[in-house]
């Protein structure tokens, strides 16, 4: 597939070397390794929440059997811990590429260990699959920051006109990716056999691998180099510390278990407070940071307001994969104009959207700026988060209709999941933006971990409600929810003024 996009480009030096879409070669490589670890991480996920919630040896609410038969509480709360865990652990992904393996070795170690969690997934058993979800949370981690880094390496600086195009050609890959991976993944795990389907995961991210390893030649030789080596006194004192604390988690964890009180929450709840605490943590270490010029504390004060509305926007958000796809599961008719479809179809209705919209936005985005009249930042976020807050009382109504057992038709779910990426639109690419723009020079590397972070909060709070017993499918929560987003929104619009103020001469 990569050859067959290969071209001549006309503004190329002089040889015969080829390009991919008139950029360098290597972004083909990046491009493929992405779209194929999007596959497998997508397509995991589309099962995820179904798995989770279907019955254990019969057909529960009409689902295939064979799954952990979970409460919709505790499927939300391991969905949502799965997703902060993986957002998560980007920052000490980021740090191991720049401070002991390199970006390009670190990518290889990633997808490795994201097939091996497939592969363990597809083992049938209670344990094998919470071992697997942890290494494929890790992998996907370690993944996450340096493949990105990589495809900033194939340009010459951030001044080079075609850097944005190779990224937005990047990110092509993770939609096209992540929209056929529920209609192949999904059909086959849900109708046929869970463990088929995870182990298709582990096929996609092995043909990701193989791609990766046989392009490699065409990245830079930047992406090989480790930044920042640690010393050999470095070295110790993190193997010191890290072996350390694995080892008071192995006593504890030891203790609990040969007591007999081991639970899930043991582990889930630790995860959830971790979630919040280290996000809190990081932003209080840099505001902090006393070597920061008046400047940069100042916007340092205004990105906090970002942050904050982030992890509410993704905290319900996020929910499109867990609260409104096990209603989507149960509580849907499995068909449109008469045609059959597994209710993992759904995962696939967020990138089909991004890619059918996103152009749209940045077209509307550019014409408003021609007439002086494009949206500032903070008003963009403050527009995300009302639609993210609209979607969910919309979701109000389908809630009604199948409240007397009533299968609701599916193009309910169609329209908040369309509502939601509109949010999206608003939100995530205007907050990547903004926090390179704001980010302080001493941290200029690590401010793309830290938004991930919003990410790692907003999924852990939603995790630590659905600990708590808190039912997120019900109509007052979601009413409640909705009604959180909306305000949120309109605290951030009504505040605008005081934020740009923040921002300095950044807009």
């Amino acid at each position: 597939m990569a050859s067959s996009l290969m071209k001549d480009s006309p503004s190329a030096p002089a040889g015969p070397e080829k390009t991919f879409f008139g950029h360098p070669r290597g972004l083909a490589t990046l491009f493929m390794t992405e779209m194929w670890e999007r596959f497998s991480f997508y397509g995991m996920r589309a099962l995820l929440t179904i798995y989770l919630i279907s019955g254990g040896s019969d057909a529960s609410k009409g689902l295939q059997g064979g799954g952990l038969g979970m409460d919709l509480a505790t499927t939300t709360a391991v969905y949502s811990i799965y997703l902060s865990m993986v957002y998560l652990l980007a920052m000490p992904g980021g740090w191991l590429g720049d401070r002991v393996w390199g970006p390009r070795k670190t990518v290889t170690i990633a997808a490795c260990t994201i097939m091996l969690g497939h592969l363990t997934l597809a083992l049938p058993g209670t344990g094998s699959f919470f071992a697997g979800l942890a290494l494929v949370a890790l992998g996907s981690g370690l993944l996450k920051a340096n493949i990105s880094t990589m495809v900033g390496h194939l340009y010459d600086g951030p001044n080079d006109p075609r850097r944005d195009g190779g990224f937005t050609i990047f990110y092509m890959g993770i939609n096209i990716g992540a929209f056929f991976a529920p209609l192949i993944i999904g059909t086959v795990g849900e109708t046929y056999n869970w463990h088929l389907g995870f182990a298709l995961a582990a096929v996609g991210m092995g043909i990701g691998l193989v791609m990766f390893l046989l392009g490699t030649k065409h990245l830079s030789p930047e992406s090989s180099r480790v930044p920042t080596p640690l010393s050999r006194e470095e070295r110790l004192t993190w193997l010191r510390k890290g072996m350390t604390w694995l080892l008071i988690a192995a006593v504890f964890y030891g203790v609990v278990g040969l007591s007999g009180n081991f639970t899930l929450n043991w582990a889930m709840v630790p995860l959830t407070l971790a979630g919040i605490a280290i996000p809190a943590a990081v932003l209080i270490r840099i505001k902090r940071d006393k070597e920061l010029s008046a400047a940069e504390q100042t916007r340092m004060s205004g990105y906090i307001w970002f942050f904050v509305a982030a992890a509410v926007f993704w905290m319900i958000y996020d929910q499109g994969g867990s609260t409104v796809q096990a209603f989507g599961t149960t509580k849907a008719a499995g068909e449109l104009f008469g045609l059959g479809f597994p209710s993992s179809w759904y995962q696939s209705l967020n990138p089909v959207f991004i890619m059918a919209l996103a152009p749209v936005f940045a077209w509307f985005w550019l014409w408003l700026s021609r007439r002086g009249q494009e949206p500032s930042t903070v008003v963009k976020f403050a527009a995300g988060l009302f639609l993210v807050g609209v979607s969910f009382f919309f979701f109000l109504i389908p809630l009604a209709m199948a409240a007397d057992g009533t299968l609701v038709s599916p193009m309910w779910l169609v329209g908040i999941y369309l509502i939601q990426t509109v949010g999206e639109l608003c939100v995530s690419p205007v907050g990547l933006s903004v926090t390179t723009k704001m980010a302080p020079g001493k941290y200029a590397s690590q401010m793309m971990g830290v938004w991930f972070l919003a990410v790692t909060a907003g999924d852990s709070v939603t995790g630590l409600l659905s600990i708590g017993g808190v039912d997120l499918g019900k109509t007052g929560v979601v009413a409640l929810e909705a009604l959180l987003a909306c305000l949120a929104g309109f605290a951030v619009f009504m505040y605008r003024r005081k934020v740009r103020a923040l921002m300095g001469d950044i807009r």
